[in-house]
């Protein structure tokens, strides 16, 4: 009964946002019952392409657990997350994720995310109308050598 709990706060996030004039999305983070974090689209407010709820809640947990290791830690988005909020959850460890409306729901508005989550399922060098090329520096410093020579942990 917790997900119904959860899941309706992120979507009254998502229509507290909607009505201030921010895009209809809210995202909580919860880790071991208790809500860690809370996140609102601001890609209005900031005109910030990456200032999705999602990420903005993975902002807000990283910043209370002080790690970027969000293993569990449970998602609960008032829209299905794109592609790159999906990225960003499985890079800080995330492995559950509820929503309550899908693509499906969110495409006669315009809010769909489905053709990018279509075309990043090409590779980046077959993908249409997208340049994606490797250029190798000038100098052949070992930068991967000196970041792992600096790691305390």
């Amino acid at each position: 009964m917790d997900d119904q709990k959860f899941i309706q706060k992120a979507v009254d996030l998502a229509l507290e946002n909607a009505k201030s004039g921010g895009r209809p999305f809210g995202a909580v983070i919860v880790k071991d019952g208790k809500v860690i974090a809370t996140g609102v689209n601001q890609i209005k407010l900031t005109n910030d392409p990456t200032a999705h709820a999602e990420l903005s809640a993975l902002r807000e947990a990283g910043k209370a657990l002080a790690s970027p290791n969000l293993e569990n830690c449970v998602v609960y988005a008032s829209g299905q997350p794109c592609p790159m909020c999906l990225a960003a959850m499985r890079m800080a460890g995330i492995n559950c994720v509820f929503y309550a409306f899908s693509n499906q729901d969110a495409e006669p508005f315009g809010l769909s995310t489905e053709h990018i989550a279509q075309i990043l399922r090409v590779p980046p060098e077959s993908q249409q109308e997208f340049t994606f090329v490797q250029v190798k520096p000038n100098h052949n410093h070992d930068l991967y050598e000196v970041w792992r020579n600096k790691q305390i942990d």
